[in-house]
């Protein structure tokens, strides 16, 4: 097809005030402020593990200064302070780099666009759920009454505890933090008595603002758990850890690396606000260090189709023979399709082709304002269907296997409702990966979509001339787990001064998409809102959609800890499925969260998956009767694709059948910034 991807030219680059001081250079430079990460068995960057998000761990430089007479070696850890051509270098590009960012931030009169009403004031409609709980406040004396004692007892006890530990006896703590929060693991938060003081100090008022919010009677549900959500973030913002006086690993950084840290720090944070013009845009990995082709999305294969919504690559066999049915990854356009090809050692992708099928994907556009009047439906005849029509005309096969993942997934359920409707039956095969289609137990991704909320999104998207800026929900994906997604790499960028991880996990979370306004709201109103496909209310081409019609196997892959797509709307939306007596729907448990989960290659041993192919009533009683095994369920799950998608042929390549390869994987569109 005729090339449009010019269409989709990305965001100018903006020229930097001065060039980048190269601060690393032996004749003139202190030592990196942070030790390269080990490295692993296949020679890839290890980063640490943190709940399931994997975090780089950091070491404390060595800066120290020898004498004046010191050997080479010994000059090449001066501190920056002792090295004033440096220093000269590094504040010329500070200074620089603050005045852009203020001019930048200027030119663009936030606060002016908000005082218009082009963006809103209060855009996640939090002040309305606080009203709310004032009122049940003050309509409740006593329990207020009440839980003001509860928070003097406390503090009464915090207080008599360190009177007692003060004097030399061994007391018992007021209070601990809860196990694998490593905000406090540093053992000076237990050993120095003040800083023992302030984590307790932290930590009862925590507990007791949450349980204070949880008490509140007489609210509207919604705005309760709203107001829950945003205290619980208020109190992730003032952790202690979170202030550089305040937190022991800050101090050590500080004082072994005589402040560079804190100029450093200071030098990313002006980095940050620049690339997000002037709000901040935190970065999570080194966005520099990954090259899309290079080092990630490295699995061979060629497009071999495209329009304005999506390229459709096709992989490289690397089997002689290979499945009858080819298979179809129709991934979420919220994030960029790679997360299913980071690296060689963990690329489901390449995995896939390993064994012996042959694999298509989507690869979705990273829309402009151009695109802004696509809507849903859009996505699925111009997306799916055509993707469907060009994979038959590469392969010959009209039946194909299909993948769908978060958003992809929803947009498949949406899909085969419709086709079972019209009688279309080429999909063989659907397999979910983190997918919902019920969203009535949706999580805490419901507490943003109440009709203050959407007019507010509505706003700031024809601000942004149609669509959702990436940024936009990248954060509200990291407000659901703050700690770990936030706040730990403002300690590690900002007042650590470190250099940004070479994890390429954290790379891809960073390298977000915009969505189209229409499609963006359809999501929004229809699914999570009012839950209409679940509900059988949906319409799409006069058609009123039923997932019970469905009638092919179905396989369901949810994660135990999954803060996007929870693993009991998973099993909510497998039930569906099987409403109308369909007994080929299999629901599979996998350890970990909405990346992790599924992201797990058999070669690394990792996590654990339970199988039960029963879909009793409830959940609870399909945990009960699981089993659980060691591991990936990668292989599990291929099995059973391979009995219901069974047949061979000789392996494929890109251009044997109907289509000329337009260009190598991972093509261009991929590859548009936002």
């Amino acid at each position: 097809m005729k090339d449009k991807s010019e269409k989709k030219s990305a965001p100018p680059k903006r020229k930097k005030a001065t060039k980048k001081a190269e601060t690393g250079k032996k004749s003139k430079s202190s030592a990196q402020s942070t030790q390269k990460p080990s490295k692993s068995g296949n020679g890839q960057e290890k980063p640490a593990a943190n709940g399931g998000n994997a975090r780089p761990n950091g070491a404390n430089p060595n800066n120290s200064a020898g004498p004046k007479n010191a050997k080479p070696e010994a000059d090449a850890a001066k501190s920056m302070f002792q090295d004033f051509d440096t220093l000269s270098e590094y504040l010329t590009e500070v200074t620089g780099t603050s005045q852009e960012v203020l001019r930048d931030y200027f030119s663009r009169q936030q606060d002016m666009r908000r005082y218009t009403g082009e963006l809103p004031n209060d855009p996640m409609n939090i002040g309305e759920a606080f009203q709310e709980v004032m009122k049940g406040l003050s309509a409740d004396p006593g329990t207020v009454m009440q839980r003001q004692f509860n928070l003097w007892g406390d503090y009464a006890k915090l207080m008599a505890s360190m009177q007692r530990r003060i004097a030399g006896e061994q007391t018992k703590p007021a209070i601990t933090a809860s196990e694998g929060d490593r905000r406090f693991a540093h053992p000076a938060w237990e050993e120095n008595p003040m800083l023992d003081f302030v984590k307790q100090s932290y930590l009862i008022m925590a507990r007791w603002l949450e349980l204070t919010m949880s008490q509140v009677e007489g609210m509207d549900e919604h705005e309760k758990k709203k107001a829950e959500f945003f205290t619980k973030q208020f109190i992730d913002a003032f952790a202690p850890s979170n202030f550089a006086m305040l937190n022991p690993e800050v101090v050590e950084e500080t004082i072994n690396s005589k402040g560079e840290n804190l100029l450093k720090g200071m030098k990313n944070y002006l980095e940050d606000l620049d690339r997000g013009h002037g709000e901040l845009s935190i970065r999570q990995a080194d966005l520099k260090y990954f090259k899309l082709g290079e080092n990630v999305a490295t699995t061979p294969g060629k497009v071999v189709f495209e329009n304005e919504i999506f390229q459709l690559i096709q992989y490289n066999p690397t089997t002689e023979d290979v499945a009858k049915t080819p298979m179809l990854i129709i991934p979420s356009w919220i994030n960029k399709f790679y997360i299913l090809d980071l690296q060689p050692q963990n690329s489901f992708i390449n995995w896939l082709v390993s064994q012996g099928r042959t694999v298509f994907v989507m690869s979705w556009v990273n829309p402009g304002p151009d695109l802004r009047d696509k809507t849903f439906v859009d996505y699925i005849k111009g997306g799916l269907f055509e993707a469907l029509d060009a994979v038959e005309k590469a392969t010959g096969e009209r039946k194909v296997d299909t993948i769908g993942y978060c958003i992809g997934g929803t947009m498949l359920s949406t899909a085969l409702s419709l086709m079972a409707k019209k009688g279309d039956d080429r999909v063989n095969t659907a397999t979910f990966f983190t997918a919902q289609a019920d969203f009535t137990e949706a999580g805490d991704l419901l507490l943003f979509v109440d009709d203050g909320q959407l007019d507010a999104i509505e706003k700031q998207m024809d601000a942004a001339g149609g669509v959702l800026e990436g940024r936009a929900m990248a954060t509200t994906f990291n407000m659901l787990r703050s700690n770990d997604l936030i706040w730990s790499f403002v300690i590690d960028n900002y007042l650590k001064g470190k250099d940004p991880a070479k994890f390429d996990l954290l790379f891809w979370n960073s390298d977000a998409t915009r969505m189209p306004k229409n499609v963006h709201l359809f999501y929004l109103r229809e699914f999570y809102q009012k839950n209409r496909l679940a509900k059988g209310e949906m319409v799409i081409d006069g058609e009123t959609l039923d997932l019970g019609a469905v009638n092919i196997p179905i396989f369901m892959q949810a994660g135990e800890t999954d803060h996007i797509a929870p693993h009991n709307s998973v099993y909510k939306t497998a039930k569906l499925y099987a409403s109308s007596g369909n007994n080929k729907v299999q629901y599979m448990l996998a350890g970990s969260g909405h990346i992790a989960g599924v992201v797990n290659h058999p070669d690394k041993h990792k996590y654990h998956h339970s199988i039960n192919t029963a879909l009793p009533d409830t959940l609870d009683q399909w945990k009960r009767d699981a089993a659980r095994h060691g591991g990936s369920w990668w292989p599990y799950w291929i099995t059973w694709l391979n009995e219901v998608s069974n047949g061979k042929v000789p392996a494929r390549q890109p251009g044997d059948g109907a289509l000329t390869p337009i260009e190598d994987a991972p093509g261009r569109y991929v590859k548009i910034p936002s």
